[in-house]
Formats: structure tokens, C-alpha cells, sequence
């Protein structure tokens, strides 16, 4: 089997752990393993057969943010910038919204409900053409863009609470958290649906991401203030370092603030991701997928790091 071969020239060895996640390296792998198994008769073969691409290349998406100047945005949108109705305000069609506000201005605040569009029409065409490296490519890219629409802090200009002297909660709930009780969540959502408009269900997702915004944000500055605060943060060694991290009973506590919040968000990714690659197929004309062959050129992605990217400017690490 020809794999899809990625080079990154930096990864691991230079950039924290931290700032490469959105939902944790931990937690995209799971939605994209659990999204197969959404996958209806005619698909699950397949996808069955390439569970493990499928997971470990999740985070594909988070490792080009320091190498593609152009990545970043395409991970979030602080929608709040656009007034206190934005989802009334803002076009769901890209050609308008830029009309609106033009390309500069979209950009700027991310532009991942779009970028969720453009990744499935590719997806899309990667299913007619029968080409099994990038049917892998695109559905693995999917799985991260819808898995990073499902995070309330991906939808605020305060997305890391760095505004609300909350900084550091990006990570805390949605690294931290899956990483702690994810064990305990229900990853089991049933067979995928044909959904008729992918851009729909983008702005759908952010919507409702952003409506739980306050309550990730309320429920951390309440309880910072009333738990003892020698009893917020711990150590733990990784790796080589050791590093301050949110304490196992902080972070219980907050957890069960939040009310589930965290699995309905990890449950309602994988049904979502298990939707848009049905749904990809469908429109692709359902072509059978068992039996087929492997081009005979891998394809090759060479990245080369921009050491012009600076971390500001890849503040999709937070995002």
C-alpha cells in the first residue's frame, strides 16, 4: 500500500505540545477513530481499514500552523468581533461576506466555516476520483476543522480568556479535561446522516459553540475564586519537563460545573465528521471503495518551516 507521505521538518522536536493543540493532540485522534465507526455498511471497510491514518493524522492540520502563514485562521472565528449579533450580521456564503467585509477583515478573525466547505468539496472530489491518498488526506483535515468548530474558546477574540485574566483555560478545557475524563465519555453516536448543506452545518456548529462560550469562561472565574488556591494547580513531569497544569481536583470540580459539556461537544464531533464523510460520498456518486488501488506515486507534502512565523502569528496554537 502506497501511503501518503507527509514531511514536516520541524514537529515535535521544536514546538511545545501546548502550542500545537486545539482540542489536544489526545482528543483529535479520538473524534477521528470514533468517527469511523459511523460509517454505514457500504463504508466502514474502508474506513475501518485505514483507522489509524485516519487518527494519527488528525493533527496534520495543527502542525502546518507554524509552517503555512495561511493555516492559522483556518481553525476558528471570533465571531463576537462582528457585534452582538453576529450570526444575524455575518453572511453564511463566503462571496458575501467579503462583500461585507471584505477578505482582509474575514481573515483576520478566521475563516474556519468556510474552510470546513473547501476541505469537503475537495474531500468530495478526492471520493469520484478514486484516489485513496487524498480521500485519507481530506478526511483526516476534515475531522480537525469540525472537531476545532466544536470548541466554544474557537469562536471569541478571547479565545485563550486572555481578555477575562482567565489565560490558560483554552488548554485547560480542551486539552486538560479529555485528557483527565475522557475515559468516562460515550464515544458511541450511531450510524452517520446524509446532511444536505455542509456550509450549514458549519455555522450551525459554530453557533452553538459560541452559546456555551459564557458558561466556559463563568464557570472557571467562579470557581478560581472560591477554591483555595493552593489547591488550583499542580505539577506533573512530561516528557523532560515538568510543567504547572490545573490540579486532577480543580479540574473535577470545574468539570462537573460544566455539566457533561465537554463529552456533548467530543459526541456531537464525531457524529458531525462521521456526517460530512458520508455525506462527501454521497455526492461523489457513491463510487465502491473496496478493492481499489493505490496510485503509484505517493504524493509528497514538503513543508518547510517559515522561522517568519512568529507565535503570534500563528495564534491558532490557542485557537
Amino acid at each position: 500500500m502506497k501511503k501518503l507521505v507527509v514531511i514536516i521538518l520541524f514537529i515535535l522536536l521544536f514546538l511545545p505540545t501546548k502550542q500545537l493543540n486545539s482540542w489536544g493532540f489526545h482528543a483529535h485522534k479520538l473524534i477521528n477513530r470514533y468517527a469511523v465507526f459511523t460509517m454505514p455498511e457500504e463504508l466502514i471497510g474502508f474506513f475501518k481499514k485505514h483507522i489509524n491514518h485516519l487518527s494519527e493524522h488528525s493533527v496534520d492540520a495543527d502542525k502546518r500552523r507554524y509552517v503555512v502563514k495561511e493555516e492559522a485562521p483556518r481553525h476558528y472565528i471570533d465571531i463576537d468581533v462582528y457585534g452582538e449579533n453576529p450570526f444575524e450580521v455575518m453572511p453564511r456564503k463566503w462571496n458575501d461576506a467579503v462583500e461585507k467585509f471584505t477578505e482582509d477583515t474575514l481573515i483576520s478573525y478566521g475563516i474556519v466555516p468556510w474552510h470546513i466547505q473547501t476541505i469537503y468539496n475537495r474531500l468530495v472530489k478526492s471520493f469520484s476520483d478514486k484516489d485513496i491518498d487524498y480521500i485519507l488526506k481530506n478526511a483526516s483535515d476534515l475531522g480537525h476543522y469540525v472537531a476545532d468548530a466544536h470548541v466554544p474558546l474557537h469562536t471569541s477574540l478571547n479565545y485563550d480568556g486572555q481578555l477575562t485574566g482567565q489565560k490558560g483555560i483554552h488548554a485547560f478545557w480542551e486539552s486538560r479535561l479529555p485528557e483527565l475524563f475522557s475515559d468516562n465519555y460515550d464515544f458511541l453516536v450511531g450510524t452517520a446522516d446524509y446532511r444536505y448543506s455542509v456550509l450549514d452545518v458549519a455555522w450551525e456548529t459554530i453557533e452553538q459553540s459560541h452559546g456555551a462560550l459564557d458558561s466556559v469562561l463563568d464557570f472557571d472565574k467562579q470557581l478560581s475564586q472560591t477554591y483555595e488556591q493552593d489547591k488550583q494547580y499542580s505539577y506533573e513531569k512530561r516528557g523532560q519537563k515538568t510543567i504547572k497544569v490545573k490540579s486532577e481536583s480543580f479540574s473535577a470540580a470545574y468539570h462537573q460545573m460544566l455539566n457533561g459539556m465537554v463529552e456533548r461537544r467530543l459526541r456531537k464531533s464525531v457524529k458531525t465528521i462521521g456526517d460530512l464523510w458520508y455525506s462527501a460520498w454521497v455526492d461523489a456518486g457513491q463510487p465502491i471503495l473496496e478493492g481499489m488501488l493505490e496510485s503509484e506515486h505517493p504524493y509528497v507534502e514538503e513543508l518547510i518551516i517559515d522561522h517568519k512565523i512568529s507565535k503570534e502569528d500563528a495564534r491558532g496554537h490557542q485557537h
